[in-house]
């Protein structure tokens, strides 16, 4: 494999672990530092806070990879993240705990930075491929993460973030002395606090009449793919009367299975359908899947349905390889900025959306909350059929 794929996937799947290990054990530590009742809403407030700091600072961190190079925007938001998660260890209040958690989300933004660089290193044809292989990776580090997390919580509440703190710091010293820079700062390039200003890239953005299309595509799939984390378990109790270790065993197949598609099927589906079809399959395949889990009886049938699941996975990366090809080479960093700033506004509004819609209409018919996501999916599904490709070369002469 590419050696600087490799560091940059090996950082991102050290980032994804990182990130996981502290779900398990954080209402535990809030109870602890916090002495509070409500921990269900401190933990949502804090959840949401998170994916706000992604959405704001994302674009940010990817115009200043676009001016200074990626590796010094990599390697100053990485040692942000070990000092941080180091400062959450310690951290003796509440107020302390919140804003480590909002840093957090700043420097987690560096995602729009990593797949700015495989943008950099990838010709045209190879790069839905290599968003598969990150996306895999990703997910494969998500899934590690929590198992981690519990384990380690267990033998004490803090030693999960002394462990992100650790693979942050790793992730810096792989940064520091083996990723080599994919692209160089320009030339003269001065800091400006215009640069910080995270609805200007949004706006830019804007103005590409062919890229409007496909970031609303980007909105509607990563919503709707929110709801997985959402009503996954509750489905599951109020459905099949599962325990949490069906639950976990589910949610467990699911990722191996979505991971293993990202990785191995991508490439080739893109290889024998193009982009755009290759999104079109995935789509289909997940809304087939949804509708058969809506009318499911049995718990067998969950993971029947996972080789679909699977399939479902190649249209992010399809998807996200058709959107680099609307601007040129020197605007990758800002584009993937707003990408990553779309997944984390989906992150915020997808679980309140869904959380109320099951508990709305999960008494009667719970598999009623899949035929809800299958039919958002729908929306996107004109809009798919409309796209039309074109190179790099030519969104940069444009």
């Amino acid at each position: 494999m590419h050696k600087p794929l490799l560091v940059i996937l090996t950082a991102v799947t050290l980032d994804a672990i990182g990130i996981g290990l502290i779900f398990p054990i954080l209402p535990a530590l809030l109870r602890e530092v916090g002495h509070i009742t409500e921990t269900a809403t401190m933990l949502g407030v804090m959840l949401a806070l998170y994916s706000a700091c992604q959405f704001l600072f994302s674009p940010v961190l990817g115009v200043l990879s676009d001016r200074f190079g990626r590796r010094p925007v990599l390697l100053v938001s990485l040692a942000g993240a070990a000092i941080d998660y180091l400062i959450m260890a310690l951290a003796p209040d509440l107020w302390l705990l919140v804003l480590g958690r909002a840093i957090a989300g700043v420097t987690s933004a560096n995602m729009a930075v990593a797949t700015a660089y495989i943008t950099d290193i990838s010709s045209e044809e190879e790069r839905a491929r290599r968003f598969g292989l990150f996306h895999a990776m990703f997910g494969i580090g998500f899934i590690i993460g929590p198992v981690l997390g519990g384990v380690l919580g267990d033998i004490w509440v803090r030693a999960p973030f002394i462990a992100a703190a650790c693979l942050n710091a790793l992730n810096f010293a792989l940064a520091l002395f083996v990723l080599p820079e994919s692209r160089p700062g320009q030339p003269g390039a001065r800091f400006d606090l215009d640069a910080l200003n995270p609805f200007k890239p949004l706006r830019w953005a804007l103005t590409f009449a062919a890229l409007i299309p496909l970031m609303a595509i980007f909105v509607i799939m990563n919503f709707v793919g929110t709801m997985y984390g959402t009503v996954w378990a509750i489905f599951g109790e109020d459905s099949f009367q599962w325990t949490g270790m069906m639950i976990g065993l589910s949610l467990g197949a699911y990722g191996v299975c979505h991971a293993g598609a990202q990785a191995f099927l991508t490439g080739p589906a893109v290889a024998r359908l193009g982009e755009r079809w290759a999104l079109v399959t995935g789509l289909g395949c997940e809304i087939a899947a949804l509708v058969i889990l809506a009318f499911a009886g049995q718990g067998w049938v969950v993971f029947a349905v996972m080789p679909l699941f699977a399939l479902g996975g190649i249209g992010i990366p399809a998807l996200q390889s058709l959107a680099t090809r609307q601007v040129g080479s020197d605007k990758q960093g800002q584009l993937q900025g707003v990408l990553a700033s779309l997944v984390s506004l989906s992150a915020i509004f997808g679980p309140v959306f869904f959380s109320l819609a099951y508990s709305t209409i999960g008494d009667g018919w719970p598999g009623l909350i899949w035929i809800v996501g299958a039919g958002l999916y729908l929306l996107a599904l004109p809009l798919m059929l409309g796209i039309r490709t074109r190179s790099v070369a030519a969104a940069a002469a444009e």
